[in-house]
């Protein structure tokens, strides 16, 4: 039997509203999967199997931990507002009830908990993200600023997913299907017209290209110098022993740019390095988000 003791996930509580604080915890209830129906415009669409299946184990074992958050359409039937993974992971784990909070909630509300949900677990792609934000901010009348403070992300971090719109379509199928990476999108929606951002998508896909590489190109393409910085004087530096080396290479993984490591183990200075604005604009969405944690 699934355990009782549910809960919303962080953020999502400020969205919905309840009379008292117990009030949450009173209104869960198991209603059948199949009086359940997903929400069709929720901004996930993809579900990786094998995730769903690693869920559908963990549900077997432990029972579903966190409700869904559904709402009434009226005819003994109720949409997903939150959870459709765990919905289809109860499936395949055999469920015939799951646990759900029931709230009559608007259009407006549905959506910001719907893409808050996601967006708060990393589930979305860039491409969901940008088309969830732009489909709240058509159906609520938000302006970027506005949806940037609902979503709690900066204005910057709104506008450059908004801008992953304008990419061609073949190319953002690229991205929602994982052959591309954001970073790969960032640098290609800097590219002028679509014909030569479909050629660049391409090309990455075939030489198999990193995002530093793929931002070399289009900089040789525009006609600009690839940046060298030259030291004035250049310091006797003892080679890096082997654990601060190590530490080089995992920021330079982490933060996807490049990056130096001087010094020793008690003193010394770590300098990162970016060419484009999109760059310094990533490096503070990573920021907020180790601040979040």
């Amino acid at each position: 039997m699934p355990k009782k003791a549910h809960g919303l996930g962080r953020g999502l509580d400020a969205l919905i509203p309840t009379d008292t604080p117990d009030e949450t915890a009173a209104s869960v209830q198991e209603i059948a999967i199949g009086q359940i129906d997903p929400n069709q415009d929720q901004p996930r669409k993809a579900f990786a199997d094998d995730l769903i299946d690693q869920l559908a184990q963990s549900i077997q074992n432990q029972g579903i931990i966190q409700p869904l958050l559904v709402n009434p359409n009226g005819r003994g039937r109720y949409q997903i507002i939150a959870g459709e993974r765990r919905w289809r992971a109860a499936m395949k784990a055999g469920l015939t009830t799951v646990p759900c909070i029931v709230r009559d909630l608007d259009t407006q509300k549905k959506m910001e908990i719907a893409l808050i949900e996601n967006l708060q677990r990393e589930d979305l792609n860039a491409m969901e993200v940008a088309g969830g934000i732009r489909a709240l901010m058509d159906e609520c009348g938000y302006t970027q600023e506005e949806a940037a403070k609902r979503l709690s992300k900066s204005r910057p971090a709104v506008a450059n997913a908004l801008r992953l719109l304008t990419l061609p379509q073949s190319v953002q199928d690229m991205v929602r299907e994982g052959a591309l990476t954001a970073g790969h999108a960032r640098v290609l929606v800097t590219v002028e017209t679509q014909e030569e951002q479909e050629a660049l998508a391409m090309e990455v896909l075939n030489e198999g290209m990193n995002v530093r590489q793929l931002e070399q190109l289009v900089a040789e393409r525009k006609g600009q110098k690839k940046v060298q910085v030259i030291p004035k004087t250049r310091e006797k530096q003892a080679p890096l022993s082997t654990e601060l080396h190590a530490l080089e290479n995992r920021i330079r993984e982490t933060v996807g740019m490049r990056a130096s490591l001087k010094g020793n183990e008690n003193k010394g200075k770590i300098v990162i390095e970016y060419y484009t604005r999109d760059e310094l604009e990533h490096l503070n969405e990573l920021l907020e988000r180790m601040e979040n944690l």
